[in-house]
């Protein structure tokens, strides 16, 4: 959520960036915020007016009181009465039209960082690195459902009786790799600094709005009927979420946190050929990592963050390559964002398999993350971005790691989850 100091005295900037979004429709927010503004600054100067002429009649009443001057002490009583009536009304007025600012703001976005290209959709993402050299082998790739089928690894026919369409059992060496990679994601990241933890898996309405857009919540999250609770669809909401209304001393700074957790998502619209087997589901497991850090420094973490997963895949045989998302690809919290993009030796392309983003202070101003140094309080930055997602990750691994003879070798970095095995062989 933007500052509406800084809407207030730069209108044509946040057009211009509502316009590099490709979101004209909210182009009318800004002027009818403006005015909104204005109207609340005016009831306020307002009621403070009446207030003082209120608190002056007070002390005159009570002056013509001890004078006897009962009939002119009457006729103040009644001034005050009407004032405190046009207080009230003003009162409720304030409150409706700073719930239509807050509503508006909440739905018009963050100004996206100088750098980020602009593009209307992910078709217009653009390359930004590769790392290590992307391999088709001389065979053949299977699907990788059929990979986890050689293993005896999977069974989807079960989870549709039991759960429906978009959930899986993982069995024996899959559901075995799957637990290995997600522990060595933790340990990983562990060795780079960060703390380790497993946070709440549901969260309030608050803690969804504060970290989220309405778009994003709507086509997410599953809500938890009858309580104000909601299952979140990636353990950075909680993470952030930790810090609600706090205010952190500088030197408490930056906060970097490491989290394990299942993640719950709708995903609306989900469909296509690559949308069979495990890529797009409603339940997974997922290393993450979040940072709450000084204003000036998120530019550095955001580089930090995002080459921690390059360096992960590569450690385990991955190429990998990160495109930078372009503006009309950015959710409206993101001043800037990289998705993590894994080497398919199958589809002979790359495909996401993480998503690092920094997000300025639009999460901290809605949750209330402050921070107190010596240039008083401010809101902090905030940052978030995949260590790991199993089973997309997974997918990237069987195809890359798949041998001829159909076992899967392990790199050395897994060996140690793994019982020490340096492959896996298929059962069929």
């Amino acid at each position: 959520m933007l500052d509406i100091k800084f809407l207030r005295s730069n209108p044509d900037v946040v057009k211009q960036n509502i316009k590099n979004k490709f979101q004209d429709e909210k182009l009318p927010l800004v002027d009818e915020v403006i005015e909104l503004d204005k109207r609340n600054r005016e009831i306020k100067q307002e009621v403070e007016a009446l207030r003082a002429e209120k608190n002056k009649a007070s002390k005159e009443i009570g002056a013509m009181m001890a004078q006897k001057k009962l009939e002119e002490a009457e006729a103040l009583k009644k001034k005050v009465a009407e004032s405190n009536g046009r207080i009230n009304d003003l009162s409720e007025e304030e409150k409706e039209v700073e719930e239509k600012i807050k509503k508006n703001m909440m739905i018009i976005p963050n100004i996206i960082d100088p750098s980020v290209p602009i593009g209307k959709d992910d078709s217009e993402n653009v390359e930004v690195e590769r790392f290590g050299e992307p391999v088709v082998p001389d065979f053949e790739i299977p699907y990788h459902t059929e990979i986890m089928e050689s293993f005896n690894g999977i069974d989807l026919d079960a989870a549709r009786r039991v759960a429906g369409n978009g959930f899986y059992y993982l069995m024996g060496d899959i559901a075995r790799l799957h637990s290995a990679v997600i522990a060595y994601a933790r340990d990983f990241m562990i060795n780079r600094g960060f703390t380790y933890c497993v946070p709440p898996f549901m969260i309030r309405s608050n803690v969804v709005t504060g970290v989220m857009s309405f778009a994003e919540m709507d086509a997410m999250m599953y809500k938890i009927e009858g309580e104000d609770l909601y299952l979140i669809g990636t353990s950075e909401h909680s993470m952030i979420g930790k810090f609600i209304g706090t205010t952190l001393d500088k030197t408490e700074l930056p906060q970097t946190l490491t989290s394990y957790s299942p993640c719950f998502r709708k995903e609306k619209g989900a469909h296509g050929i690559e949308e069979r087997g495990v890529y797009r589901i409603h339940q997974f497991e997922k290393q993450e990592m979040i940072v709450v850090c000084e204003p000036e420094d998120s530019k550095e973490w955001y580089d930090k963050l995002w080459k921690n997963t390059v360096d992960l895949f590569r450690s385990m045989d991955i190429p990998v390559r990160t495109l930078e998302c372009c503006s009309g690809d950015l959710a409206d919290l993101k001043v800037k964002s990289v998705d993590v993009e894994a080497w398919s030796p199958r589809q002979k392309k790359y495909f996401e398999v993480g998503s690092c983003s920094n997000l300025g202070d639009a999460q901290a101003r809605r949750l209330g993350i402050r921070i107190k140094g010596e240039k008083g309080s401010y809101f902090a930055h905030t940052l978030n971005n995949t260590v790991v997602a199993p089973p997309r990750m997974l997918i990237a691994f069987l195809e890359n790691n798949l041998q001829a003879d159909g076992s899967v070798k392990i790199p050395e970095v897994l060996q140690p989850y793994m019982g020490g095995n340096k492959e896996i062989t298929p059962k069929k």
